[in-house]
């Protein structure tokens, strides 16, 4: 299995970008959740890679990748992951999305459908900016405490409490991506998630879509997971038994799920 890091310069962002898996397989793109580095998918590389050729980035202002001043909108990301692949001289890439990664998939399979083929859309919602994520307060401790108060406050947010006292150095591996990320960069992509609402977009996808719920999410929530499958005509779901990021949480239940997805 070849594997390649390089720097992809596109105008004022550089972006860390990540090849794992066969030059001639069918092209596979993983966008990470806010705060997260492109290291969150280790436990989906180490299965796709032996047959998708896997691309995963640093979003701008998260792990290696620039962070350019902002603002940035949802879809200033989107057209980061599209430049990815133009460079790469990929036309079409399956995509999957965690949170933040999702909302940046709905925003390309609603206004690009023609780049994605089939999405998995995890942990995410078509809109994040509900009472359940109050994003003002957060970009403010952000600013005024840093980002290991922040890096701490996510481990119940993202890990089940089982998992958390189970697990606590596959939680410390995501949470320390989070502590070691960039205030502005953070806190920009806060705001980008907070000001996008694709609720009426995630109306108009026609592409094969699995969304993935985790049952005991607590910041998109299975009421915002289920409203946002039911919305996107045709789509399936698969309901796993994690918290936030459930690829990470038990990702052999995610795996299975998506390969039977990916191949169906």
């Amino acid at each position: 299995m070849s594997s390649e890091t390089t720097f992809i310069d596109i105008g004022d962002v550089r972006l860390r970008v990540r090849l794992d898996g066969p030059a001639a397989g069918p092209p596979l793109i993983f966008s990470n959740s806010l705060g997260a580095k492109l290291e969150m998918w280790d436990p989906q590389v180490a299965q796709f890679a032996k047959a998708f050729r896997c691309i995963r980035y640093d979003v701008r202002g998260h792990g290696e990748s620039s962070c350019p001043r902002g603002p940035w909108s949802i879809a200033t990301l989107a057209a980061d992951a599209l430049r990815i692949l133009d460079t790469l001289h990929i036309h079409k890439a399956d995509w999957i999305g965690c949170s933040m990664g999702g909302v940046v998939g709905q925003y390309l399979l609603a206004h690009h459908r023609e780049r994605i083929g089939k999405a998995v859309l995890g942990n995410t919602a078509a809109q994040i900016s509900l009472p359940s994520t109050d994003w003002n307060p957060r970009i403010r401790m952000a600013h005024e405490k840093g980002m290991g108060v922040i890096a701490e406050a996510m481990k119940p947010r993202w890990f089940s409490k089982r998992f958390n006292e189970a697990n606590a150095a596959e939680v410390s591996r995501i949470t320390d991506q989070v502590r070691e990320a960039s205030v502005a960069g953070y806190t920009a992509c806060c705001a980008a998630i907070r000001d996008s609402d694709l609720r009426e977009a995630v109306t108009t996808i026609s592409n094969s879509v699995l969304v993935v719920i985790g049952a005991v999410d607590p910041a998109t929530t299975p009421a915002m997971g289920e409203a946002m499958f039911r919305a996107i005509p045709g789509a399936k779901k698969f309901i796993i038994d994690a918290a936030h990021i459930s690829n990470c949480e038990l990702p052999d239940d995610y795996n299975k799920a998506v390969a039977a997805f990916l191949e169906g």
